[in-house]
Formats: C-alpha cells, structure tokens, sequence
C-alpha cells in the first residue's frame, strides 16, 4: 500500500486505512517483511532458526532452499507450510497463498493447513476468506487460542475493533501474558490512533516470557510515532543492526513529517473517544 496523498487519506472515515498504510509501508519499504503481525511462524526441520529471526538475506535464501524442496514435495505438509510462511515474511503473499491454497485442497479438514491457509489469505488482503479459514480450524470444545488471536488481527483489519478485543481477551484467558496476544491488542489501538494504549500492551508484551523480535519491533514503532524517536532506536538495536535501527527510526520521522500525517490521526483518535 502507498501512503501519497496523505491530505485524501487522513479522515475520519479512513482512519484505519491511514494507520495500516503507515504500519505496512514501514515493514515493507524497511524490513522487506511485511504482516508480520498475522505470522505464527513455525520452524521446519530444514530452518536452523524460526523465520521471525531471519535477516532478509536470510529470509530469501531459505525461500530458494524450501522453494526447491517444495517443488519435489508439494504435498509434504510441514515443507508447504514453511515455505509459505517464508513467502510471507518476504511480501510475497499472491505466492504464499497459492502454496496454501494448493495444500488445502489436499488436507481439507486439517486445522494447522486451514489456519496457515487463513493467514496466508489475510496476508493477500482475502479478509473475508480468510476469517472463513480461521473459523472452519477452531472447535468449539478444544479451542486454540492461536486462531482466537489470528481471527481478532483479521477483525481488526475490516475495522472491527470491538470483537476484535473479546478474541484476544478470550485468547489471553487460555493463554495468560502471552506476548504475540498483548502485541496485537496494541496493534488494534494503534489502528485507532490510541498510542499511549497500545504503547501500554506493546510494552507488557515485550516485557513477557518468550517476547520475540517482532513484538519488540512493534514497541519500537509505536514509541517513534510518539515522536520519541531516541528511545524507538534504543529499543530497535535490541533486534536490529545500528544502521538497521537507524534506517528505520528515520523512516518514521520522514513519514510523521508529511504533513503532520500521525499528529492529526491521532487527534482524531482521541476526538472519537471523547464523543463516547
């Protein structure tokens, strides 16, 4: 998604749309990894480390070894899966897709193939096909708190918010202090231009157990959209080079400086809350 003309952009109508433009132009035009937000990740036996902790180069050099793989194996479950996974984490999801989709037809009542399928769809912007997916994977009477979070991240998305939040809270109530559920609680807020509260679960999900880069990746976004952007690169050099850190710190500012885009949002935001 290109952020352009920000003055079209920035209103209350699409609010949401602004937010997710800014989100997802900072994963793509930097990381080269983009909704990372909605990828579980999971390390085939073929990876030495899970996906979210790739470097690009790293990213594209496993997508040529598990495209290889894959092409001798499509039906192999957890190569498919991978190699989607990774498709994703490198923006490209009409590729990704096709895998998942392919791997769906020949496990139709699989729930690990429906939710990476579900993923894999929201990740091309298949909102609604996708929430299908997720749904079709979860029991009622052995529910996974996995998919409760991947279907709140999709609800957010079309901009439901409100059910959005019950999702991950029922997925915290099965999954206490889990950071990949507080992570996209804050990332629902943020979407709404509430900073000071996403900040607040970004920071909780940081701090948890088994935080991972991603989560800290997203504290270091939300901080520099508050401007505080010395602190944004403290945190982000946890995770990325200095001149990694640096790049992406300065990507923030020169976004937030189009015209003010963020400040405005974010007035909006906080107009919305006080006419609750």
């Amino acid at each position: 998604m290109v952020v352009a003309d920000m003055n079209a952009l920035i209103s209350r109508h699409n609010r949401r749309m602004t937010a997710t433009a800014i989100i997802l132009a900072l994963a793509v035009g930097i990381s080269g990894c983009a909704n990372r937000s909605l990828t579980t990740g999971s390390v085939n036996r073929k990876l030495n480390k899970p996906v979210e902790e790739m470097s690009t180069s790293e990213l594209h050099s496993a997508a040529d070894s598990l495209g290889r793989a894959y092409a001798r194996k499509p039906k192999d479950k957890a190569m498919a899966m991978s190699y989607s996974s990774v498709l994703r984490m490198t923006g490209r999801n009409d590729q990704a897709l096709a895998v998942m989709r392919k791997l769906a037809i020949h496990y139709p009542e699989d729930r690990q193939v429906l939710a990476a399928y579900g993923k894999a769809l929201a990740s091309a912007g298949e909102f609604k096909t996708a929430l299908d997916a997720i749904r079709r994977a979860q029991t009622p009477e052995y529910p996974d708190w996995k998919l409760f979070s991947a279907e709140g991240a999709i609800l957010d998305q079309l901009g439901n918010s409100q059910d959005a939040r019950e999702l991950y809270r029922k997925a915290l109530d099965l999954q206490p202090n889990e950071p990949s559920i507080l992570s996209n609680l804050g990332m629902s807020y943020l979407l709404e231009g509430d900073l000071k509260t996403a900040e607040s679960y970004m920071r909780s999900a940081s701090q948890s157990p088994g935080a991972d880069s991603r989560v800290r990746q997203n504290l270091a976004m939300v901080v520099g959209l508050q401007g505080r952007f010395a602190e944004a690169e403290q945190i982000a050099r946890q995770e990325l080079s200095p001149q990694q850190a640096q790049a992406n710190v300065e990507y923030l500012r020169s976004m937030l400086s189009q015209q003010n885009a963020w400040s405005q949002l974010d007035e909006d935001g906080k107009k919305k809350k006080s006419d609750n």
